[in-house]
């Protein structure tokens, strides 16, 4: 599959079989994620790999109640490292956050490309996940993501036309 292509047929699954993920397949999902480009080539992440039902359902629930990331066989979580990122990037913030987004798309277009889906949780309560997953005080946890193989087609939710979105030579 193009880069292209896996990125146009990606969607956000919130149903998925319990069928289990091949290890090869887990493994180029989590290669694609470690050779990211970060700030200063710090990579400061971490995934946890989080398998167990009864984790998974409390993370679900640290979710904003999204049970259905419990349903997927696995649920990835990005974890940054605020005091170990390139801390001036655009002169103003530290890199974890971009750096981690940066690895957490790698893998879900990885995902895309071994028939997996993906949908990226943002709405967390992040001291839970932190407690559930013995996640240290000075490490961040970004995003989850359910991984697994869909069991539904989602609907395409559009986006905006190239011309909405770019601007040559000035804003």
């Amino acid at each position: 599959m193009k880069v292209l292509d896996a990125i146009q047929k990606r969607r956000s699954v919130r149903k998925y079989k319990e069928d289990p993920i091949p290890e090869e397949s887990l493994l180029r999902v989590l290669e694609a994620a470690r050779l990211a480009p970060s700030g200063k080539n710090f990579q400061p992440w971490k995934f946890i790999i989080v398998k167990d039902k009864e984790l998974k359902e409390k993370l679900a629930q640290a979710s904003a109640g999204q049970f259905f990331i419990a349903k997927a066989p696995i649920i990835i979580v990005g974890c940054g490292f605020p005091d170990h990122s390139y801390a001036r990037m655009g002169r103003y913030m530290k890199s974890w956050a971009v750096d981690v987004t940066i690895a957490l798309e790698h893998l879900i277009l990885q995902a895309q490309e071994e028939g997996l889906g993906t949908c990226w949780i943002g709405s967390f309560e992040e001291e839970e996940v932190k407690a559930i997953l013995n996640v240290p005080e000075d490490v961040k946890v970004l995003a989850l993501t359910p991984l697994g193989y869909p069991d539904e087609v989602p609907r395409f939710r559009g986006r905006k036309s190239l011309d909405e979105i770019i601007s040559y030579d000035r804003y």
